[in-house]
């Protein structure tokens, strides 16, 4: 597959979990012993739509051991927030490693898509840092070349924001920030709310690239019109510190255009 060699640190996890044979149903649980993937899933998505976390979990499994894309990157998630079950980084890795071990080449067209890309955004997350206790030390250039497949074959927001990040900032590499303005545009262009900021950023300020302040501040403005709870304070902030070294006509502009652009992405 076309990402074998860069998961291979976790080549022997993965291995381990496919050549399992499928999980046993838990008896308590309304399904046919012979239940398909599909039927399991839809029934860890009930129960854990209900509450019941540790029911979902063992549907999610059984789906899971039989190869589901979507189960396995559902327990995956599970694993690394310690949803439903105990948090366990190394297990969450397992899962995240089966998919882009199995699903690398599928249709980026396909529903599943999404969260195939978001197992690679997340397993290249941890080989970025690595998992002291499970033995996986940091890797940047496989989290890089993860993070290059998902920004690349499944166009991933998420993914394109954290390249541009790695070539900003020079983690482990030489800083490219010509390449991460390229990587910001792309994310920033379907939505993604902390690309559109470090966009701004990056053109305000004139981090390596000349500097286009209108258009940068452009990207801050509708950063700050997108922003979230979670990302609303350093938006802000980020916003208040352009403010600082800006003209007047220049924020004014680059206020115009974003209002240009919003309405337009809500036609």
């Amino acid at each position: 597959m076309r990402t074998f060699s860069l998961v291979a640190a976790g080549v022997m996890v993965t291995a381990a979990f496919a050549a399992q044979p499928a999980r046993a149903l838990d008896p308590s649980l309304p399904l046919a012993p012979d239940a398909s993937p599909i039927d399991a899933f839809r029934m860890g998505a009930e129960l854990y739509s209900s509450g019941d976390r540790r029911s979902a979990f063992n549907a999610f499994e059984f789906a899971a051991s039989k190869g589901h894309a979507i189960a396995q990157w559902k327990l995956g998630k599970m694993y690394a927030d310690g949803d439903g079950v105990e948090e366990d980084d190394y297990k969450a890795f397992q899962m995240f490693s089966a998919i882009a071990d199995q699903h690398a080449d599928d249709n980026p067209y396909t529903p599943s898509a999404r969260v195939v890309a978001d197992a690679f955004v997340n397993l290249a997350n941890y080989y970025k840092t690595g998992i002291a206790n499970a033995g996986i030390q940091p890797d940047v250039g496989r989290a890089l070349g993860l993070f290059t497949h998902a920004a690349t074959y499944f166009g991933d927001a998420d993914a394109q924001y954290n390249l541009a990040k790695i070539y900003l900032n020079g983690d482990g590499i030489e800083p490219d920030p010509v390449r991460a303005v390229r990587w910001l545009s792309l994310a920033a262009r379907k939505n993604h709310v902390e690309a559109q900021a470090a966009l701004g950023e990056v053109l305000v300020f004139g981090e390596g690239v000349r500097p286009l302040p209108e258009k940068g501040y452009m990207w801050i403005a509708v950063a700050r019109e997108n922003a979230t709870p979670k990302n609303r304070d350093w938006i802000l902030a980020l916003d208040h510190r352009a403010r600082q070294v800006l003209t007047d006509k220049q924020i004014e502009v680059g206020t115009d255009l974003a209002a240009s652009w919003v309405e337009k992405q809500g036609s």
